[in-house]
């Protein structure tokens, strides 16, 4: 490969480059690279028919930053470049669209424009899939794109519409589009976006194909796919029940055939309500109860019986029987109580001098529930597919999973149970302390941690003192991904994110500049991409402990609750030595706001 220096005059922009405009590019993140080295990655041009003159197919901008730096500098300049044949259209597409997708992400509707001026030149959906690194669906979703009307496409490109209201408008026909692009653009009307806008689709209701226990190849009704090829729904709700519900009785009669003793379909306009059942084995009478939610989710929840079953079949297992005439009882309810109070009171005492017991007990109570108490893990899910999706493969979430899992073999419950700690109180307490009291204190304290880490409450002054004792790094447990930069909305923040990792330099020459590019630098800071400098284990203050906030506007939960935690100790600690403890009544004002500092 030969690398020629050709001069800037003899320089264009070729009409292929998947860059071009009429506008020159921002080359103020370059320029002074390129005014004090020059350009040092070669750029690739080809023979544009004039004599002695080149097209530029991939370094648009080295070109742009050189000829500012020469203008200032007032010297001539030569770019070095790789000169290719006079190929087809494609080949030359092709290659400015490789260099560049390198370089700097475009965003999807330019991919769209180059992508399908590459169809137009015969490439075939799986050639460019090869070609870019891509998967099919990729591709396809973002040549989707071209059936969207080319307002909305703007608007996309510009940020004033988000990727989920896109998706869900490629359900849309025209004349939808054109409805809800009249709402967008009328100032005093409301567009529908995201989910909102599937149910304005659909008239309120839809059910998601994802949902569907048959096979959705033998289904005759209609369905309904985005064209990112990625969401599909039922056009007719009655055809999707009426399939779905063939499904469910065929499942049903094969759990009657794997020797359940019953299986209740409970309707979506019923609840099953797990605190009214207790777990009962296949071999002690079991059932089967599936759940059918209005969304078309189908839950199956195996091994139930109802609570007044589960205490007939206590009474039965003490040898009382149910039918017979009740006799009159040993004793009053009044003496009973006396009983009780009397025994409960020696046995308090005495398990208050025991530990090792007691130790035990706590944490059977913490797992099956006491009526004194209120327990429940805490709720890790989220509403929000992105957020939900990054939660579960975070490191942490894993390595707690394989403990959970650790844990309940120990105790000799399914691996199938979703969490140790449950929010009520049953019959499952004495055999649990039975379990405990056979292993040794090191086991029980591994027990009683995960107790801990299930029912430990989010967003609480708890987790800021516990996560700085531990010395928590969240570099080991956290890294930016895409849900993260979706979630990113604040330029200022952007700015400030910027310039950690990248330098305050390249923070100031980009200040101005659309979030998306402003996410586009940070990424390319972590990950390395773009010849930029990779820094490892970044992590935003807001998530370090203690945790910070880039601005003095507050707003940020994690600061406040480790303020809370310290002002906590410190007035423990001011109460210890004598000192009278700090009013809280500082925290309301201005000078004491914690996120001022």
């Amino acid at each position: 490969m030969q690398i020629d220096h050709i001069p800037l005059d003899r320089l264009s922009v070729s009409p292929i480059n998947m860059r071009r405009g009429r506008k020159a590019p921002d080359v103020r993140d370059i320029l002074p690279s390129v005014k004090a080295r020059g350009v040092l990655s070669p750029l690739f041009v080809r023979a544009n028919g004039k004599p002695d003159h080149f097209e530029i197919l991939a370094g648009k901008r080295r070109y742009f930053a050189s000829v500012e730096a020469a203008k200032e500098s007032g010297e001539e300049r030569s770019l070095p470049c790789i000169v290719i044949g006079e190929g087809d259209d494609a080949e030359a597409l092709e290659i400015s669209m490789i260099e560049n997708l390198l370089r700097q992400d475009p965003d999807e509707v330019t991919q769209w424009e180059s992508f399908t001026r590459l169809v137009k030149e015969g490439r075939s959906v799986e050639d460019i899939a090869a070609t870019f690194a891509l998967t099919e669906l990729q591709v396809k979703r973002i040549l989707a794109l071209g059936d969207l009307l080319p307002r909305i496409r703007e608007a996309y490109r510009a940020e004033e519409v988000d990727a989920a209201t896109v998706r869900h408008l490629t359900l849309a026909s025209k004349a939808q589009q054109k409805a809800w692009l009249a709402l967008f653009e009328d100032a005093d009307a409301y567009a529908p976006r995201g989910s909102q806008l599937k149910g304005w689709l659909f008239g309120g209701a839809s059910i998601a194909t994802g949902v569907a226990l048959f096979d959705l190849e033998t289904y005759s009704g209609q369905i309904v796919a985005d064209l990112f090829g990625e969401d599909g729904y039922f056009a007719d709700s009655d055809a999707f029940w009426a399939a779905q519900m063939a499904e469910i009785e065929q499942r049903k009669a094969d759990y009657l055939e794997a020797g359940w003793a019953d299986v209740v379909i409970v309707p979506p306009n019923e609840h099953f309500a797990g605190w009214e059942y207790e777990h009962a084995s296949k071999r002690k009478g079991g059932r089967v109860y599936i759940q059918c939610r209005a969304n078309g989710e189908v839950v199956f929840h195996e091994g139930f019986i109802s609570r007044r079953e589960a205490q007939a079949a206590e009474r039965r297992a003490r040898g009382e029987d149910g039918d017979a005439k009740p006799a009159r009882p040993e004793l009053t309810s009044t003496l009973a109580s006396y009983i009780d109070l009397h025994r409960h009171a020696a046995v308090s005492e005495r398990l208050s001098t025991a530990p090792t017991l007691a130790l035990r007990v706590m944490v059977a109570h913490a797992i099956a529930g006491s009526p004194l108490w209120s327990i429940r893990p805490a709720d890790t899910a989220s509403r929000n597919e992105a957020i939900a999706a990054s939660i579960a493969n975070s490191p942490a979430t894993r390595a707690l999973a394989e403990r959970r899992r650790a844990m309940l073999d120990l105790l000799g419950f399914e691996e199938s149970r979703e969490a140790l700690c449950q929010d009520r109180y049953g019959s499952d307490l004495v055999p649990i302390l039975h379990r405990l009291l056979n292993l040794e204190d090191g086991e029980v304290m591994q027990v009683l941690a995960l107790v801990m880490a299930e029912t430990l409450a989010i967003g609480s002054e708890a987790v800021e003192y516990c996560g700085q004792h531990l010395g928590v790094g969240m570099a080991d447990h956290w890294q930016a991904d895409e849900a993260f930069f979706g979630l990113l909305r604040d330029k200022e923040v952007m700015v400030a994110l910027l310039g950690e990792v990248g330098g305050e330099a390249v923070a100031s020459a980009n200040a101005t500049e659309k979030g998306a590019t402003l996410k586009g630098l940070i990424s390319d800071h972590l990950t390395g991409a773009n010849e930029r400098p990779k820094v490892e284990r970044w992590v935003p203050r807001w998530m370090a402990f203690p945790p910070a906030a880039y601005t003095s506007r507050g707003g940020v939960p994690s600061v406040t609750a480790a303020k809370r935690a310290e002002w906590l100790v410190e007035g423990e600690e001011d109460e210890a030595e004598g000192a009278e403890p700090a009013s809280d009544a500082h925290q309301d004002t201005p000078e004491a706001d914690p996120l001022a500092a």
